[in-house]
């Protein structure tokens, strides 16, 4: 196994309207090759080996952190985690691909279609391609998140992304 860098941008389309993160990160990759002799190879990350980037550096601490564990050369398709700090609000977004979450740490609360449930440590949910969604973090815990996606990775604001406003804030104004 080796680890190479890999940089690319966040894009806005319209005005807050949509945007595709995926930071500078480094990915952890198979050994080098392409195709289905790569794709046989095992791969190991033990956690601490971990590399992460903050999603949005303008709200510094405040910022999700993300590390793209894997990316198929073929489907796209993307194994990646996330750690949310306390108290933080994802605003109302979409994926491009079916997305899952499993919940590695804290307590994830996720909003959508009319459900609100409460994540905690081995919880799983699957969020079907393009089902708008919100989430946050309760005030005292923060999150890591595991996640797969069967295509591109990609995240498309309704209204905006975060701001680094406090999800306590701003759920007890909203509900």
């Amino acid at each position: 196994m080796y680890a190479r860098k890999i940089s690319t941008a966040i894009t806005y389309w319209g005005l807050n309207s949509a945007i595709v993160v995926a930071g500078p990160a480094t990915v952890a990759a198979q050994a080098p090759g392409s195709g289905a002799a790569a794709a046989a190879m095992p791969m190991f990350v033990k956690y601490g080996a971990v590399s992460w980037q903050r999603i949005f550096p303008d709200l510094g601490v405040r910022s999700p952190e993300i590390s793209i564990l894997r990316v198929d050369s073929a489907s796209h398709a993307t194994q990646l985690m996330i750690r949310v700090p306390r108290d933080f609000y994802v605003p109302k977004h979409w994926h491009g691909a079916n997305e899952t979450h499993t919940i590695v740490s804290g307590t994830f609360v996720m909003d959508s279609a009319g459900q609100r449930l409460e994540l905690g440590p081995g919880s799983f949910n699957f969020m079907p391609a393009k089902m708008v969604h919100d989430a946050w973090t309760k005030p005292n815990d923060g999150a890591v998140l595991f996640i797969t996606v069967d295509g591109p990775w990609d995240v498309n604001f309704v209204e905006g992304p975060p701001t680094g406003e406090l999800a306590s804030k701003r759920r007890s104004g909203r509900r």
